[in-house]
């Protein structure tokens, strides 16, 4: 059984999007607003090697699969490995050729079984409605987190608002960077059915 993995640049008040400045949001590129620390991206290039496949929701898939196929130096690993699409809408016809074995999951079923069956941990990148959805369901076992020091007000955010049993994340990894960046790496738990 693989561990699921949502790796995730966040603001202090929960914010996921556009962080590398994708349109249609306000704050776009808001992690670009920090000094460059190479240390802080570090994460990046272990999460490259150790994952297995890659698993992506509909839009964010639409989104890295017109950019990353032509960033062969930067993500030789995230371009070959396979990757799974979670989509009720997203065609076979939809799929880009030439960036991996692409597989369309259309329930949380079917991701759970893809858990079951993957060797290497899955990394879930972006994909912030996604995101929320596998952690309500107590699917997500690890999150890789950049904490930016940013209050950003509005945007998509990490956690949803689903009222759900308190859940505990155990303090696996963490580090702060001279520009405010903080990396927290937390083993989740699972729900706590007496609250």
């Amino acid at each position: 059984m693989s561990r699921l993995i949502y790796t995730a640049f966040v603001s202090l008040d929960g914010v996921v999007e556009a962080p590398g400045g994708e349109p249609g949001y306000r704050n776009t590129g808001w992690t670009f607003a920090v000094d460059f620390d190479e240390d802080v991206y570090s994460i990046k290039a272990r999460e490259q090697g150790e994952a297995g496949a890659m698993m992506l929701g509909r839009v964010s898939y639409q989104a890295f699969s017109a950019v990353w196929p032509q960033m062969d130096d930067e993500f030789p690993r995230y371009n070959a490995m396979p990757k799974y699409v979670v989509s009720t809408t997203l065609a076979e016809s939809d799929l880009v050729e030439g960036w991996g074995t692409t597989t369309i999951l259309r329930t949380l079923d079917e991701v759970a079984a893809v858990k079951e069956a993957e060797p290497a941990p899955i990394l879930v990148h972006g994909s912030a409605t996604l995101a929320r959805t596998l952690s309500d369901a107590g699917l997500i076992d690890r999150y890789h987190l950049l904490v930016f020091p940013f209050v950003l007000g509005a945007g998509k955010r990490m956690w949803s608002e689903t009222d759900k049993p308190r859940q505990k994340l155990e303090l696996v990894e963490s580090e702060a960077y001279p520009n405010g960046v903080q990396k927290l790496i937390y083993d989740v738990g699972g729900f706590d059915p007496g609250v």
